[in-house]
């Protein structure tokens, strides 16, 4: 018998900008996840302060717990990110060492999948590594395939309305969501 429990996928997005590419992909992710999958976006990076060990001993800020908590209540996370100067965002590592530091870290035994998007023909691959290595860190368990790594993104979306258009884009990535389904059953 299949398992076909219905699962919550939260979206940590690593970019800023307001006409982000990432953002783009993120926000196609609801209308591309398998039947049973419900699709949510987390508070974002922008609203999380540098780390500073002194402010983390006055109390984590409350966009860090809010974060936190909703990873720990979704079945998975998908992190979709930009790639910056060949590895991750500031923003968006800045988020992850907050994270990091909290009791009963979210991000441990959590299943993940990386998603990334460049205007370059490598569609974000280091920063997919660089994240990687972080989350072995932090015992995340982080999908191995489908990849997700997007290049010329410019080409595979409508700028104007941030509708993701291309076909073999939105079908791989539909692939991985089924595979991240089915990744976080077994997770537990």
């Amino acid at each position: 018998m299949a398992d076909d429990r219905p699962l919550t996928f939260a979206v940590l997005l690593g970019s800023l900008r307001k006409a982000s590419f990432n953002a783009m992909v993120a926000r196609a992710l609801p209308g591309l996840a398998p039947a049973g999958v419900t699709v949510q976006a987390l508070g974002s990076v922008r609203d999380i302060p540098h780390y500073d060990a002194d402010l983390q001993a006055e109390g984590f800020p409350a966009a860090v717990t809010a974060m936190a908590d909703a990873i720990r209540a979704a079945n998975a996370l998908v992190i979709v990110t930009p790639e910056y100067n060949y590895s991750i965002p500031g923003p968006l590592k800045n988020a992850i060492d907050w994270l990091s530091r909290l009791p009963n870290q979210p991000f441990a035994g959590k299943a993940i999948a990386i998603q990334t998007a460049s205007m370059g023909p490598f569609g974000g691959v280091r920063c997919q590594y660089h994240l990687r290595q972080s989350m072995v860190f932090l015992d995340g368990r982080v999908l191995n395939k489908p990849e997700i790594a997007i290049g010329a993104v410019q080409t595979r979306v409508d700028a104007a309305t941030g509708e993701m258009t291309d076909a073999t884009t939105r079908g791989l990535i539909g692939q991985q969501l089924a595979a991240l389904a089915d990744f976080a059953r077994r997770q537990g």
